[in-house]
């Protein structure tokens, strides 16, 4: 278990033809195209942001085959290979491994609320079977449950693959409290609050705005890691900024629709969501100004990146 992830890890959107009758697998090169492009260190395809729970077993396979192959090792691919039921999870998991994934994020078992030693046996049932990198997916939010630090320090503990977490609870001081109770063995990717998350010991940052902002979520992780605080500042206000035009909208918008919507409005059309999701097009004029308003906040994102990059280039040095 050689892998070492660190930096932005986009959880990627899962592009679909008109109507999201199929899986746009042109669509879908074009896009990871744009993210080797600009660097990215990592994808996670398969979360939330990429509707998994609206995919078909044969289209999952599909996918993360032709996501791998495509990829062919330029940047990690990890899978989302959560389920509700303990045997769909260990499958998915299993087949992921085989298609060449290099890793993979795993929530806790959604809506039946587990208890602590469930949450043990789902996750022991998994690593029995697989031998790549596990990153836990602590969202109380999304999966009802919440993962304190003690129980992620006893599956770091009981389980050489589960050495990443992805700790979305908002509560910042959690991220301390992991790796501390794990000596700094769990590394610790942030689900909101990027400098802060680092400044209690996170390594990486996994997070829907690679979609669109690729460049910017890549370069804030990179900053982090060189403690380059007060610059790295300045990009998470922009993010910030962001996040508030999004969810100034219907909860479910969510960032499914609009991760679409602003990858197309920077040139790489992904298609719509999947019902049950509000699709974008059915948002109408809403939703257009939205992307209208957050696309005048990328251009400035972009023009403060160039502008921090060109004043950290010896003199006489060009950018790639």
């Amino acid at each position: 278990m050689a892998q070492h992830f660190r930096g932005s890890y986009g959880v990627t959107i899962t592009p679909f033809t008109e109507g999201g009758k199929a899986i746009d697998i042109p669509a879908w090169k074009r896009f990871i195209d744009w993210q080797l492009k600009e660097r990215v260190p990592g994808i996670i395809i398969l979360g939330t942001t990429g509707e998994f729970l609206t995919l078909t077993d044969d289209e999952r396979t599909m996918f993360v085959e032709e996501t791998v192959k495509y990829v062919d090792k330029r940047m990690h691919v990890l899978v989302g290979s959560m389920n509700a039921y303990t045997p769909n999870a260990v499958r998915y998991s299993v087949e992921a491994e085989k298609l060449g994934a290099d890793g993979l994020m795993i929530i806790p078992p959604y809506y039946y609320t587990p208890t602590e030693d469930e949450i043990f046996a789902y996750y022991q049932a998994i690593c029995e079977k697989v031998s790549i990198p596990i990153m836990l997916y602590n969202n109380p939010y999304t999966s009802n449950v919440d993962m304190p630090a003690k129980l992620v320090g006893r599956l770091t503990r009981s389980f050489e693959q589960i050495r990443y977490i992805k700790e979305a609870s908002q509560d910042m001081a959690r991220v301390y409290d992991i790796v501390e109770e794990t000596q700094g063995v769990m590394n610790v990717f942030a689900g909101q609050r990027i400098v802060e998350s680092y400044l209690y010991g996170a390594v990486g940052y996994v997070n829907p705005y690679g979609n669109y902002i690729p460049r910017a979520s890549t370069v804030i992780c990179d900053w982090c890691a060189e403690k380059r605080w007060e610059d790295a500042k300045k990009i998470e206000r922009l993010i910030n900024r962001i996040y508030a035009i999004i969810q100034e909208g219907h909860p479910t918008y969510g960032h499914q629709c609009y991760s679409k919507a602003l990858a197309a409005a920077q040139g790489y059309p992904v298609g719509d969501v999947r019902a049950p999701l509000t699709t974008f097009a059915e948002l109408g004029s809403e939703g257009e100004a939205r992307v209208a308003k957050v696309m005048a906040v990328i251009r400035e994102m972009d023009a403060l990146v160039d502008k921090i990059e060109s004043g950290s280039r010896p003199a006489g040095i060009a950018a790639e």
